[in-house]
């Protein structure tokens, strides 16, 4: 089972498990969908990208998404607080 460090200052450890059915938000607070599965490296074992059921509403035309739709986000830019996992979104 896969472990990362969703507070890399606090070097607190989470499994993915945990993570799988959180709701996504942007950093500016908005809900961006529900993280669905993960992308690894299987020779690492390294996560690349998070997959997210987009929210209702949410226009995904300008995203990367997968052949199912879900939006596809690099593992980097993320972070998980509490019940929630916060996404930094470029402008």
């Amino acid at each position: 089972m896969n472990v990362f460090n969703a507070d890399v200052k606090g070097k607190k450890k989470m499994f993915v498990t945990e993570l799988k059915g959180k709701a996504i938000l942007t950093n500016g607070g908005d809900e961006l969908g529900i993280i669905d599965n993960f992308v690894m490296d299987t020779v690492t074992g390294n996560i690349l990208h998070i997959l997210v059921q987009p929210a209702d509403g949410i226009d995904t035309t300008a995203m990367q998404t997968d052949s199912q739709g879900r939006i596809v986000l690099p593992f980097t830019s993320f972070r998980a607080v509490k019940d929630v996992v916060v996404v930094e979104i470029p402008k």
